[in-house]
């Protein structure tokens, strides 16, 4: 049997203005009204989804610990094609709300890259394609 990831899921605190953020600052789009603890969005590749964390407990049948402030486990990455996006693409999602981690700048692995947080300190990182 082949693995492959599926979903990436978040499990956030506050559904309803994690939603707006990925939808108004990121651009992703959703069906969801609004209701109930899941959301998922509308996403070509593997499928991303939010869950509240008030209701993992349960899920569980344990009381799971969080990340305070910024989020340092792990990072969403948004690949944005050419260097020159990664620019354009910070600079709107800043304009929109997002808070800023570090400007767009080149890196030694042969790409250009800036990063911003979501509201609950989850790292998303604008990344170029390589170049050689």
């Amino acid at each position: 049997m082949k693995i492959k990831f599926d979903l990436i899921g978040l499990f956030v605190e506050d559904l309803e203005a994690m939603v707006a953020f990925y939808r108004d600052v990121i651009g992703l789009g959703i069906n969801w009204s609004g209701e109930g603890p899941y959301a998922e969005f509308v996403h070509e590749g593997i499928r991303f989804a939010m869950y509240e964390r008030a209701q993992l407990p349960k899920l569980l049948g344990q009381t799971p610990d969080y990340p305070k402030k910024l989020n340092g486990s792990f990072e969403l990455s948004i690949n944005v094609g050419p260097s020159h996006n990664v620019d354009d693409t910070y600079n709107r999602f800043c304009e929109k709300g997002a808070q800023p981690i570090y400007a767009p700048r080149d890196e030694p692995w042969s790409m250009r890259s800036a990063m911003i947080a979501d509201p609950e300190g989850n790292l998303i990182e604008i990344a170029s394609d390589f170049w050689i």
